[in-house]
């Protein structure tokens, strides 16, 4: 241990990291500003040449950062996995999605271990990252990597830190995020730990085992679901009631404790947050225990679409139109403001619900000019004043900065607002409604 221990503290240890998407791409770049020599592993080899071309497609990474790491050769990317032996330490950021019966898909973890497994050394450290449910770092990596001879916490080191990435936030990155990290042993933990305490500026906190940073990630974005679940039924009733839940909760907000502002909305999405929590109920039928609570949040949330396009049929009703063959314009594709993500994003729901009903819609997302869905491709159109004048109805999904709101407030002849986006404008000429 003391070996690899002055190495990562002398900044001599060479780090690779596998998967280069949202989550290893930003972390091999910090590694290797803070002067250790980074490899970076993926598949797709696309992305391995732009690394290396110094091209970033990540918005969590500085553009000029990329190419001064990548000139210096403190980074480089390969999708020649052999190159694992040349390295100290390893981060396994691969993702770990549901399947079509929504349990988990460790698939890439076990092909990044058994990669791993080909190349491992004695007195080498290898993390997960991936999100995933408790128990698969012992249960389903330590196996994989073990069936080599070396053995944990003697021969070789293991752990667990779950990432905690959040695209777009300003104040919050890769950096300066606290890290939680669990080592299958005392030692595990103490190399892992000493790692990361070396290239992050955030405090890093040990637990006492894999399995408790792996729930402790479960429950960060159950608390997100399952609050967002609760903020999303009570814009069902205050809508039944006449009641403005915005307004509600801003005056909610004013009580400086026991309280934590979430925010309805036309759905869940991204990565974690719609998936996280299946990994637990799916985890905890082995216990034969019902997580009912995180199952009804997930339900709420998952029918938003539905909400959402049934209030937008009512409001054309209003106009004696029918939302067959109407004008929708929608204003946002990715699943939060400000990206280009939109994995998971509940505009798909809500695509597949307007394309059902015949409706004439449009796309609008400056960070999206097209993707796809269900094997179909989809572009989005510029906004205009001509395009807003065209719609029956404008349809906000997304409250992307680069709106000009004004412009849609003056110019629309109907508006469903599902963000709010439109609190700060006055006088708003449209026939306006919000979530």
């Amino acid at each position: 241990m003391n070996g690899l221990l002055e190495k990562i503290e002398s900044k001599q240890a060479v780090i690779g990291v596998v998967g280069l998407g949202y989550v290893g791409l930003p972390l091999a770049v910090e590694k290797a500003k803070a002067g250790y020599k980074v490899i970076g592993f993926d598949v797709q080899q696309k992305r391995v040449d732009m690394v290396n071309d110094g091209v970033n497609y990540i918005g969590d990474v500085v553009d000029d950062e990329l190419k001064q790491i990548i000139r210096t050769g403190q980074l480089t990317a390969t999708v020649d996995y052999s190159r694992i032996q040349e390295v100290d330490a390893v981060a396994i950021c691969v993702p770990t999605p549901l399947d079509k019966y929504q349990q988990p898909d460790t698939t890439y973890v076990e092909a990044s271990g058994k990669e791993i497994a080909k190349y491992l050394h004695p007195n080498m450290l290898v993390v997960l990252e991936s999100t995933t449910y408790p128990g698969t770092t012992e249960e389903v990596l330590q196996p994989i990597l073990e069936e080599t001879g070396l053995k944990v916490g003697k021969d070789f080191y293991l752990a667990y830190s779950p990432e905690r990435v959040d695209p777009g936030n300003k104040t919050f990155n890769t950096k300066n995020t606290p890290k939680v990290v669990g080592g299958v042993s005392p030692a595990c933990t103490k190399i892992a730990a000493a790692m990361y305490r070396s290239v992050l500026e955030g405090d890093v906190h040990e637990v006492s085992s894999p399995k408790v940073a792996e729930m402790e990630k479960i429950l960060e974005n159950t608390f997100r679901n399952i609050n967002i679940g609760l903020a999303n039924e009570m814009a069902i009733l205050c809508n039944k009631m006449g009641i403005d839940l915005w307004e509600v909760i801003e005056a909610a907000k004013t009580k400086p404790y026991g309280f934590m502002a979430f925010y309805p909305g036309p759905g869940l999405g991204g990565h974690c947050i719609p998936i996280d929590p299946f990994y637990l109920t799916w985890k905890a039928r082995e216990y034969n225990y019902h997580t009912r609570l995180i199952e009804v949040a997930g339900e709420i949330n998952n029918e938003m679409p539905n909400f959402v396009v049934d209030r937008t049929m009512k409001i054309l009703n209003r106009y004696q139109k029918s939302l067959s063959g109407a004008n929708v314009l929608v204003l946002g594709v990715a699943y939060k403001k400000d990206i280009d993500d939109y994995r998971e994003s509940p505009v798909m729901e809500i695509i597949k619900l307007l394309e059902n009903y015949q409706s004439n819609f449009e796309l609008v997302d400056p960070h999206i000019s097209s993707f796809r869905l269900d094997g179909k491709v989809y572009e989005t159109v510029e906004l205009t004043e001509e395009k807003l004048k065209e719609a029956d109805l404008v349809l906000i999904t997304t409250d992307h900065t680069a709106f000009d709101y004004q412009q849609i407030a003056d110019t629309s002849a109907a508006i469903f607002d599902t963000r709010n986006a439109l609190k700060d404008i006055k006088n708003i000429k449209a026939y306006y409604e919000k979530l």
